[in-house]
């Protein structure tokens, strides 16, 4: 696991190579043989000029065992586990940190998490400078903090206000940007150059024979263990720093809405390590991490945004058995917004593509939508002029159908009109070519009904990606009545070749995403039409975590279109929508008030020309009601109905895993990251507690929270793993 070797000129290199890992992760295993390396070179410290840390894998370190801190309890033995963990771990790591000897890591490879920690506690760092190395704390991303020191070390290295962006946020750096930071200390070109300006650092600060009654070699003692030391920017108590205290809590609390504890345990760890020495300051951060290990919120993201999306990025849901194909030219049919976005998100991963509408004006409006995108990557820094030239020749506008020949997947994504889908596709389909893919961007219309346009049905499939496509990673693979398992093989395949998370659903109105997305935007409609104030309404859906709130949602996506959808479900027998109480508002504010949504300049918003938007405010006149209404109740029934929608969706068959309605509703409809998804936000409830709660709104407010029979079952069987 840890290999020593000693050269001619007396250092000791550690060479961390996990058996049976792709990466190294800082799992009880590794402790174990890290402190006994670090005893070893005690005992050699007499003949040693210095350390060097490097790794065997194409990564340096990759951070913690997420498994293993999934596997801990809540109950205080599980948490007096982590604490002891944790602080053996600090005793090693601050054991090498004050060997007396320079120590070097040498990072050949990203380091994240736990592994920029263990180079924080190396006196010197070389890096090597590749374009997809990365260093950071992605911890609170996952709901933890960093628990190997990075809390202590970065806030005694750059000072508390510099460390904030990565301690809290997350913040990534390319080599060069650490460099800049002061995480790292020296970039080397190639990876043969990383061990010898590893062994030249040392040499330069080492003695020259390393004798044993020499306690320490010159410059080999972290600043903060110099006499003299202080904190950068100043401490806690000085005025530079009071103010920035005084601020955080209210700026993270606008972030999190008091959801997430991560970023709060952070601040404190910060703030309260600074005020005292490096040793207590450790344990500080080693009780706020065994918090939050041992928390249900990090559990629901560790579980979701690193076990879930991997196998959803690895296409655990893809049919087995059939060869994995790559998409060689795609057709796009219309060149709106989606249909630009989804020639962007072709050509921007090498994919020739046809980009068609009408008009050829049309189209190449379509195009000057990815050289947009790619002016800004050039001011960025992102691209050169002739990247981005390369990019753009990937896409040909055209307005005839015939500029299809030879695509091996055409991708319809017109109006949501079921007509004019299936006009387009039938003039398309001659062109595509032989056991092609022919694929329906439709967010709500059946598959299979928009496949009765196409003789070969097996290979008729559905591909809904999201607004905007350049920057939602998420498509939404729709199997219709007779999709092939080789076709959903094939999307699968397409969609992972474009850099998007694929999930898989079975074909109904609405599918999955839309289906739960809609009853959020209609429960916030139906919260006003009861009376609520606009502002409440708005606010509890921010304050449960969701991006934005239904009221604005729904105004982006236009009341007209939602009402045209409404009225061709009734048409093709679904009654559900006009049942709704959210029904009436809609109806009134489009044919009573003629506010359409944003695109028609009115709708629950004003919009200025000058100014922000702001609510109508004639709709406390005509929705408004005196009463109180609980923020507690209001923020549950916009979480609750989508859940409750998501296990409908699960127990009718059209989802078929959790962990596709958990990234889906993450990624695609912006269910609270906290929260785990939509089915995991019943595990963090507790599946009997969620049955009571749900049966409670469902008195209260009506059937539409009535629990589903699956999630009963749950309950009685006392299930705590979906």
């Amino acid at each position: 696991m840890i290999n020593i070797s000693y050269d001619s000129e007396h250092i000791a290199t550690l060479t961390i190579d996990m058996p049976g890992q792709s990466v190294n992760t800082m799992n009880q295993a590794f402790q174990h043989a890290f402190a006994a390396s670090v005893k070893e070179l005690y005992e050699k410290r007499a003949s040693l000029r210095g350390v060097i840390i490097a790794s065997a894998k194409s990564t340096f370190f990759a951070g913690g065992d997420l498994k293993e801190l999934l596997a801990l309890g809540q109950d205080q033995a599980s948490r007096a586990q982590c604490y002891a963990m944790l602080m053996a771990n600090h005793r090693a790591m601050r054991a090498l940190e004050t060997i007396g000897r320079p120590v070097v890591a040498a990072i050949n490879g990203s380091a994240l998490g736990g592994g920029l920690e263990l180079a924080l506690c190396c006196h010197y760092r070389v890096c090597l400078n590749a374009p997809k190395l990365e260093l950071a704390f992605p911890e609170v991303t996952l709901g933890l903090l960093p628990g190997a020191g990075g809390v202590v070390r970065t806030v005694r290295m750059l000072g508390m206000q510099n460390a904030m962006p990565y301690l809290s946020e997350g913040k990534k750096m390319r080599p060069a940007d650490a460099l800049a930071a002061g995480f790292v200390h020296e970039l080397v070109a190639q990876p043969q150059d990383l061990l010898p300006a590893a062994r030249a650092l040392i040499l330069r600060h080492a003695l020259p024979d390393a004798p044993a009654e020499a306690e320490f070699s010159p410059n080999c003692a972290q600043a903060w263990d110099q006499k003299g030391w202080k904190l950068p920017g100043g401490a806690p108590n000085t005025p530079a720093t009071m103010g920035m205290q005084q601020v955080a809590p209210a700026m993270l609390y606008a972030k999190t809405r008091g959801n997430y504890p991560a970023p709060a345990a952070i601040l404190a760890a910060m703030v309260e390590g600074a005020q005292v020495d490096f040793d207590n300051a450790l344990q500080i951060e080693a009780r706020y991490f065994t918090s939050l290990a041992c928390g249900q919120v990090a559990k629901n993201m560790i579980g979701a945004f690193f076990f879930q999306m991997q196998e959803v990025q690895g296409g655990k849901s893809r049919p087995t058995g059939f060869e994995k194909r790559k998409a060689a030219k795609v057709g796009i049919l219309g060149a709106g917004m989606m249909g630009a976005g989804i020639a962007w998100a072709n050509a921007s991963r090498g994919i020739p593509c046809v980009l068609q509408d009408v008009s050829m004006e049309r189209a190449e409006q379509g195009k000057a939508y990815s050289a947009r995108l790619l002016e800004k990557q050039i001011k960025q820094g992102r691209k050169t002029a002739d990247d981005a030239a390369k990019v753009l020749a990937l896409i040909t506008p055209a307005c005839e159908p015939a500029a299809f020949d030879g695509c091996d997947l055409l991708i319809e994504a017109v109006f949501e009109d079921l007509e004019l889908k299936q006009r387009v596709s039938k003039a398309a389909l001659p062109y595509l070519a032989k056991d092609g893919l022919f694929a329906s961007n439709t967010s709500t219309l059946p598959i299979s009904s928009l496949a009765e346009a196409v003789e070969d049905q097996a290979n008729f499939i559905g591909l809904h990606f999201f607004s905007p496509v350049d920057k939602m990673q998420l498509v939404e693979i729709i199997r219709g009545r007779n999709t092939s398992d080789a076709a959903v093989a094939r999307a699968f395949d397409y969609v992972l070749q474009i850099g998007k998370l694929p999930i898989l659903v079975n074909d109904a109105r609405g599918f999955f995403t839309s289906r739960v997305f809609g009853s959020f935007v209609q429960e916030g409609i139906a919260m006003l039409g009861e009376g609520v104030p606009a502002a409440q309404v708005e606010q509890a859906a921010l304050q449960a975590g969701m991006p934005v709130g239904p009221l604005a949602v729904q105004d982006e996506v236009s009341l007209s279109l939602t009402l045209s959808i409404a009225r061709q479900a009734e048409a093709a027998g679904d009654q559900s929508w006009q049942q709704h109480p959210a029904f009436a508002v809609i109806k009134r504010m489009t044919q009573e008030f003629g506010r359409k949504g944003k695109a028609a300049g009115a709708g629950f918003y004003c919009y200025p020309e000058q100014g922000k938007k702001y609510l109508w405010p004639e709709l406390a006149q005509h929705f408004g009601r005196a009463g109180e209404y609980p923020m507690q109740d209001l923020r549950d029934r916009i979480l609750y109905i989508q859940s409750l929608e998501t296990l409908r969706c699960l127990e009718e068959g059209v989802l078929m895993s959790a962990r596709d309605a958990n990234i889906g509703s993450l990624f695609g409809i912006g269910f609270p990251a906290w929260s785990g998804g939509a089915i995991q936000f019943v595990q963090h409830v507790g599946a009997q507690a969620f049955v009571a709660r749900a049966k409670q709104l469902q008195q209260q407010y009506g059937e539409r929270f009535a629990p589903p029979q699956i999630l009963q079952t749950w309950a009685e069987q006392g299930k705590a793993d979906f």
